[in-house]
């Protein structure tokens, strides 16, 4: 299971993507910092300059979004989304840190990101703007303070240079970037004269007495019919063409003592000199062949690549253990999730109050699964506890099995409390009739993975819970990477029915992304009568 925190859910017309400006409420920004950056049809993107902090290689700023509407959700109404993201000027990457939701200035909610993840900065984009002035200079009284042209000066350029270039399409910033066409490109003409090239000029030698260079050629060669290493047969062919390029290269020259100077070229020597590159050319240096061994070098030095977990493959469940160490507990832990359901005892249970109502969701395909989030306000309470729900996600098959049986799919209702335990309920789900909240969250799937749709409709999780609510429960763990225990498990007996195409759409995503059963370890598992 992946248990990434909830957030709030903007209208489809209002979703912006891993580029969403998200800022916290601590170190609010002062009204006059604010910089424009873009604007669009429905929003303006601005960076406020005082809040600009830089170290060697990176930089944090204060960045928000105003919005022309406001947008209604469970917590309230807020019209702009403020964020503190941090940039690695050198990488060209992004991290967003914390996100706050305002009406006006009035702070309605804020939120840590837990799912920090660097965002590569594409060329052109929005992203790239505010990573420009971030990373301008470290920041005195909110302007740069660099020498030269002046901190405000520096900065002003850089705003107009930027706002000279259209903004690249980022992934969901539709509204954005239909704001901002890209301007028409005018041909100009190159004025530069041309200078017509002349004729490569003829290197002209001294005329050439054909005996002499015969002789000259004689003595070149040795009692075995080589010259200068080559025999007569490998000798190369004078060329006219190659002949310039020949008198590039050095000739075999007497072996002297170091340090001595270069013995001086008589005019008989030199006009020896200028027959033999007439004649033949000068020799070629034979290449050295490279030591075998060093062929050997690339296998000797091999580095073992990084594995991820998965399902299947090298970083399938059986080597979850040994793909990291903070991963050791899914192969050494003694309350592992999920099991089968066999021996239990039947007690009389407390009912599961279940706290939700309709809201809006975003839906993302995490790469391991379909994970849906839905608005704050909503969660479940049980023994004595208050549970806020922070997402769900599906399996195929289902992980957990009663008496051997495993389910067409289950999904997990994650939960946390404020002491940071978590509770999930799972709900199994077997082929029968069209759920209708399935449907709408399918029709909404992201066509690329680690992608997320954020849709204009509403879902009300209260008709994904079966009409019976008894249930099973015990302790185990998260069934991913960390494998973390201490998890509450609440197992509802009563399936609810899923359609077989239905079934089918989530295969052609995931076919198989459950963990096999654990062994319980003779755990305690209670069961309502």
């Amino acid at each position: 299971m992946n248990f990434g925190e909830t957030m709030s859910v903007l209208p489809a017309s209002a979703a912006i993507g891993v580029f969403v400006l998200i800022i916290g409420l601590q170190g609010t920004a002062v009204a006059g910092g604010w910089q424009k950056v873009a604007a669009g049809k429905n929003e303006t993107i601005e960076m406020d300059m005082l809040s600009v902090s830089r170290s060697a290689a990176s930089a944090t700023a204060w960045s928000r979004i105003r919005l022309d509407r406001n947008v209604s959700d469970a917590s309230g109404s807020y019209d702009s989304i403020r964020a503190l993201i941090q940039y690695d000027c050198a990488g060209r990457r992004f991290t967003t840190l914390r996100r706050a939701y305002f009406n006006s200035d009035t702070p309605l909610r804020d939120e840590e990101v837990s799912r920090q993840r660097a965002n590569r900065v594409e060329v052109g984009s929005v992203d790239e703007r505010l990573l420009s002035l971030a990373c301008v200079a470290v920041t005195k009284g909110g302007l740069p303070a660099e020498a030269g042209i002046g901190a405000e000066a520096e900065v002003k350029i850089l705003l107009q240079q930027e706002a000279e270039r259209p903004a690249a399409m980022h992934a969901d910033m539709r509204t954005l970037a239909n704001s901002q066409p890209t301007p028409k490109l005018t041909p100009v003409a190159d004025t530069t004269p041309v200078v017509a090239a002349g004729k490569p000029k003829m290197i002209i030698l001294p005329a050439i007495d054909k005996a002499a260079a015969d002789r000259a050629a004689m003595d070149m060669t040795d009692a075995g019919g080589k010259v200068a290493g080559k025999s007569k047969a490998e000798a190369p062919i004078s060329s006219p063409k190659a002949a310039p390029e020949r008198a590039q290269a050095p000739l075999a020259a007497p072996i002297r003592e170091p340090g001595a100077p270069p013995p001086a070229e008589n005019a008989a020597d030199k006009r020896l000199r200028e027959l033999h590159y007439a004649t033949s050319g000068p020799p070629r240096r034979a290449k050295k062949k490279a030591p075998e061994t060093q062929t050997n070098v690339p296998d000797a030095v091999t580095v073992p690549k990084a594995v991820k977990w998965s399902y299947e493959g090298e970083g399938g469940p059986a080597n979850w253990a040994q793909l990291r160490s903070d991963y050791a507990t899914c192969g050494n832990g003694q309350r592992q999730s999920p099991i089968d359901i066999r021996e239990g005892i039947k007690v009389n249970l407390e009912d599961i109050k279940f706290d939700y109502k309709p809201t809006q969701f975003r839906i993302t395909d995490t790469g391991h699964t379909v994970e849906v989030h839905v608005g704050h306000g909503m969660g479940l309470t049980v023994m004595g506890k208050r549970y806020e729900l922070q997402q769900f996600h599906f399996h195929r098959p289902s992980e957990e099995r009663v008496n051997g049986r495993a389910y067409d799919m289950v999904v997990h209702l994650v939960h946390r409390n404020d002491e940071g335990q978590l509770a999930v309920v799972a709900i199994l789900l077997e082929n029968g009739s069209e759920h209708p909240l399935i449907q709408t969250l399918w029709n909404n799937l992201p066509l690329e993975r680690e992608t997320d749709v954020t849709p204009d409709d509403v879902i009300d999780l209260n008709k994904l819970l079966p009409e019976g609510r008894t249930y099973w429960t015990y302790m185990g763990s998260l069934t991913t990477p960390p494998c973390s225990e201490g998890v509450l498990w609440m197992v509802m007996k009563q399936a609810v029915q899923i359609s077989p195409e239905q079934v089918s759409i989530f295969s052609h995503v995931y076919r198989n992304n459950a963990r096999p059963v654990q062994a319980a370890n003779a755990r305690l598992i209670k069961g309502s009568r």
